[in-house]
């Protein structure tokens, strides 16, 4: 029985391609949105920064990297066991990038295609023309996706500068042109075989997977078997006279990933459900619902609802608020000044005959804040005195300077004679101008001479 599945507004497709359309100008416009120069998100290879929620942090303070991490593989495993692979069929790259070049470029631009229902036929051979159209289209479409992608490590400011100039940046020109030509490949050469058979998400959604997935299912109870329990294909229609599958295989040829939906769960899927949209006019035309519906096993089984909230989705919506909360306190503990300090290699300098012991230090200073601010710092223990630097320092916004640093005593700190003795100290620097705001804390070690050392130098 032949069947036209254009005859009716599809359910789910025009809400793909809307949800489509929201996902592609957030992704192009977000890299150009800033406050106060900071980017939503951005981790910038260039300058060794990370912007998240408009607040620019140093590769220094990527503690919050682990929380992003984590936040995004609990929301994968919320998401999975929620919904299936419902990511695939609504969000990802890859599926929006095939539907854009299929449907769009092929089917309806250039009619390569007779009809976007119908997945399984490739283009017929010859019309060379509109095939290379069809490629320079996507080629050029494949060159703005590239460069967007790079926005989230080089900001389009900067990236529009270093695209002027491709003499000194030739790893960017490189950069781009490899994720350009991957795209034109995988979109034209490697099609849907990337989420069967490349992607790693098929292969470990299925341990996320529990009787209340949702997830297309085909209802056998009203359509009957079409495979037996072995994946063996029986027929196409049913025999039975109650079985209401008319057998027309719409479902079949509209699927991307080639699969029959009828067979049941398969790791090929990805939740598009372009299946159920090509059995709603078919089974219109009998005055009833798809047999193909976004559900539940156990609620197309048992005929009951769908259990949302249940252990795993409560633990993993748990997991995700615990590591999100951890995120903003987190990142609300921005330090905007960072300090390291390193010893030299000598242990001490003993002058004035023995009556000043001197400890050499390096101290590496950045300014993290957005505005320049001068710097100094003190020891929180008065019988040491900075002896060097004297005066405080200018550093300018996001920029690092060195300092060398002289700390010294004139007091006998310890009396004894059995060998160097280390004493820890804390370091206080700030910024003059707004201390309440920009200070930090370090400690360090200050090594005291023993005393036959100090004699000697006193004779």
């Amino acid at each position: 029985m032949a069947c036209d599945i254009n005859s009716q507004s599809p359910i789910y497709r025009k809400k793909r391609y809307l949800s489509f359309a929201i996902i592609t100008v957030i992704a192009l416009v977000l890299p150009f949105i800033r406050i106060n120069g900071n980017h939503l998100f951005l981790l910038n290879f260039d300058q060794k920064k990370l912007n998240l929620l408009f607040t620019s942090f140093d590769m220094q303070e990527l503690y919050l990297m682990p929380f992003l991490l984590i936040m995004l593989f609990l929301s994968i495993f919320f998401m999975t066991t929620l919904g299936g692979r419902v990511w695939c069929g609504w969000s990802c790259p890859q599926t929006i990038f095939r539907t854009i070049y299929r449907d769009l470029i092929q089917t309806k631009l250039l009619k390569l295609r007779r009809s976007i229902s119908n997945k399984q036929k490739d283009p017929k051979e010859g019309q060379y023309i509109k095939k290379t159209a069809a490629l320079l289209i996507w080629s050029l479409l494949a060159l703005i996706a590239a460069a967007d992608f790079i926005w989230y490590f080089i900001p389009p400011e900067t990236f529009f500068v270093y695209i002027q100039d491709p003499v000194n940046h030739p790893v960017l020109y490189g950069f781009l042109a490899s994720v350009t030509l991957f795209l034109i490949y995988d979109v034209v050469m490697l099609k849907e075989n990337f989420c069967i058979y490349i992607c790693p998400y098929a292969r470990v959604q299925s341990v996320m997977f529990d009787e209340d997935t949702i997830q297309p299912v085909y209802s056998e109870k009203r359509g009957g078997q079409i495979y037996d329990e072995h994946g063996v294909k029986l027929w196409s229609k049913p025999p039975g006279e109650a079985d209401e599958c008319t057998g027309c295989e719409a479902c079949v040829r509209v699927c991307p990933t080639h699969i029959d939906i009828r067979k049941g769960m398969q790791l090929e899927c990805i939740n598009c459900l372009e299946c159920a949209d090509a059995c709603v006019p078919v089974m219109e035309k009998f005055g009833k619902p798809s047999l193909i519906s976004w559900i539940s096993a156990n609620a197309e089984e048992k005929g009951i609802k769908t259990k949302y909230i249940r252990f795993r989705t409560v633990a993993y919506g748990i997991a995700l608020t615990i590591a999100f909360v951890g995120l903003m306190l987190m990142g609300s503990t921005k330090e905007h000044m960072l300090l390291n300090i390193n010893r030299t290699s000598e242990l001490y300098k003993i002058v004035d005959h023995g009556k000043v012991v001197e400890n050499v230090y390096t101290f590496l200073f950045q300014n993290t804040d957005s505005k320049d601010h001068k710097y100094y710092f003190d020891v929180e223990n008065p019988d040491i005195t900075v002896q060097r630097p004297k005066e405080a320092f200018l550093l300018k916004a996001g920029k690092k300077i060195k300092k060398v640093v002289i700390l010294q005593t004139t007091k006998e700190l310890v009396k004894t004679d059995a060998k160097d003795t280390p004493i820890t100290i804390k370091v206080r620097a700030y910024a003059q101008d707004d201390p309440k705001k920009i200070t930090v804390f370090r400690e360090t070690v200050f090594f005291f001479p023993k005393i036959s050392v100090l004699e000697q130098h006193r004779h």
